[in-house]
């Protein structure tokens, strides 16, 4: 699929605020995807149910939407055979304010978010997604993710990345075949944040076409649209060993006693 991507009858990207008086900002519905088996991690359910500064660790992603102003609505991707194990560890213990819904996770997780997408109600302006496994994503990363994609009414989305620090070599087996310019290269995170048309748009083409991104921006990037970076903070990781719950133990320990952020 090429070309623009579509808009709402305006001619704007949905959710895009009208010309004249500044427009409140418009509420998104976050889909957080919880579908990985967590086999690296070699945990007793997964990664998503590891424990970390005494809560699961979806639990911790799911909170930091809850707690933006900016969330109206929040959807679980997970494995349908573990919906209620997650619901009950990670979603009732928390008392949220923002309502909940679960959908079931696919082979993939394009599958999984399409699967999301199908939770969201048709008049949705914005989309964020977000992995299950980043607990350390905070309503501020959230309202600045947004804030980027509704400055800008040319963007279809906004990410989270860092600019990459490391030197980037093509390796062709064991040889290294050039050193890459890691000026242009950014290591995109999450919460990525779409308005609703396009991302829809960018999902039926990708499953049309039988195509398999690496991230949703890929997706809509394919697609023809405009995707946004904002530079995040770097102990956004995605837990995937072991050793990232210290880190994530670490941090949030760090938060919680009245350390940065």
């Amino acid at each position: 699929m090429t070309g623009p991507l579509p808009t709402d009858d305006s001619g704007r990207g949905a959710g895009t605020p009208s010309c004249g008086a500044a427009a409140e900002p418009a509420f998104a519905t976050a889909i957080i995807v919880a579908g990985g088996t967590g086999e690296r991690l070699g945990l007793p359910g997964g990664k998503q149910l590891a424990e970390v500064a005494g809560r699961p660790v979806l639990s911790w992603s799911v909170a930091a939407f809850d707690a933006s102003p900016l969330v109206d609505n929040i959807v679980v991707v997970c494995h349908p055979d573990r919906l209620a194990e997650y619901r009950a560890a990670a979603v009732e213990s928390l008392g949220l304010a923002t309502p909940v819904s679960f959908a079931a996770g696919g082979s993939t997780r394009q599958a999984s978010v399409a699967s999301g997408l199908e939770q969201v109600r048709e008049n949705a302006a914005l989309v964020l997604v977000h992995d299950g496994a980043r607990p350390l994503v905070t309503p501020a990363l959230i309202a600045e993710t947004l804030a980027a994609l509704e400055a800008d009414s040319s963007a279809d989305g906004a990410i989270v990345g860092q600019p990459v620090v490391d030197t980037l070599k093509v390796v062709d087996g064991h040889t290294i075949a050039e050193t890459a310019d890691r000026t242009r290269f950014w290591a995109v995170q999450t919460p990525q944040a779409f308005r609703a048309i396009p991302l829809r748009a960018a999902y039926a083409a990708a499953s049309a076409d039988g195509f398999l991104g690496t991230d949703d921006a890929s997706l809509v990037e394919r697609a023809g649209g405009r995707v946004l970076v904002v530079e995040g903070p770097r102990d956004n990781i995605k837990v995937t060993v072991a050793e990232d719950l210290v880190l994530v133990e670490a941090a949030l320990r760090f938060r919680t006693e009245g350390g940065r952020r």
